[in-house]
């Protein structure tokens, strides 16, 4: 398979199920909402090292308040580091953000208790409050006060997928995967938790190293393509990785879908993606199916 000219090749991406939750942050303005975003999504890339994977996976210009803000997903391997990782980020990041307040943004799933937790640093002066049948909790702080949803729901069996994009020089491979990247994230209902959603780093599971269960993907290595288990051949000078989770497959097949369309320009040689014959996740996504 071919799209204007660059090779699909016949593989699958393979993934593995995640629990997650989402959560929309409002502010008095777009940019502040953002910056709370950002910061509760910092250092999420991996579950490898980061204990979560997270991003901001839309922006709307009305909250349940009336506010402009953002969706955020954070995805992790079980509902009690879901639970810590939400937690914290929530504190840390979006309370303490300018003229920000919190919200549950999934329906059902096993319940995570934010407002609840974080109430008790209004050291008994938070006040509890129902709105629309739910309840929040309003803790004082120094431009007012953090309105933030007792409890937030989560969802199972999240997933990811993920494309590596090979070609002639770094210039063009960065170029056609920041596209792929764009058109990715419009695609909607997904999230791209490395920087600017592009992996430099491509990993392997395991390593030559006992401590390691995860190392650097050396078959996609320019510098290693001497090797005899390299997959690269003397034209293919670069490889960058895209890494997409979401709550719905659907969405994940979809992004990848538009993302090979996008990064399929002049230059690139190819498109595959990782897969370790079943020892990373139980989640299939043939790249050839996508088109079908």
């Amino acid at each position: 398979m071919k799209i204007n000219g660059v090779e699909i090749e016949n593989t699958f991406a393979e993934g593995f199920h995640m629990v997650g939750t989402r959560f929309l942050i409002t502010a008095d303005s777009l940019e502040w909402a953002r910056v709370a975003g950002q910061n509760a999504t910092g250092f999420a890339t991996s579950v490898i090292a980061c204990g979560c994977e997270a991003d901001i996976e839309s922006e709307f210009e009305a909250g349940p308040d009336g506010r402009p803000g953002v969706s955020v997903v954070i995805l992790t391997r079980n509902i009690q580091t879901l639970a810590e990782q939400t937690i914290s980020r929530v504190s840390q990041c979006v309370l303490t953000c300018p003229t920000t307040a919190c919200f549950n943004g999934v329906e059902g799933g096993q319940v995570i208790k934010v407002g609840s937790s974080l109430r008790y640093f209004g050291d008994g002066y938070q006040m509890s409050k129902l709105i629309f049948g739910r309840r929040f909790w309003r803790i004082p702080v120094m431009d007012g006060e953090f309105l933030v949803e007792e409890e937030f729901g989560s969802f199972e069996d999240a997933s990811d997928g993920n494309l590596i994009i090979i070609g002639r020089t770094r210039e063009t491979v960065l170029k056609a995967t920041a596209k792929a990247v764009t058109a990715m994230r419009s695609s909607g209902g997904v999230i791209l938790p490395f920087p600017g959603g592009i992996v430099r780093s491509g990993s392997k599971v395991g390593s030559k190293y006992k401590k390691l269960n995860a190392s650097t993907n050396h078959s996609f290595c320019p510098s290693l393509s001497y090797l005899s288990d390299s997959d690269l051949s003397a034209n293919e000078n670069c490889c960058y990785e895209i890494v997409v989770c979401g709550e719905l497959e659907e969405n994940i097949r979809l992004a990848m879908k538009v993302g090979i369309e996008a990064a399929a320009i002049e230059g690139i040689v190819r498109i595959t993606a990782g897969n370790y014959g079943g020892s990373l996740g139980k989640v299939r996504i043939p790249l050839w199916d996508l088109f079908s």
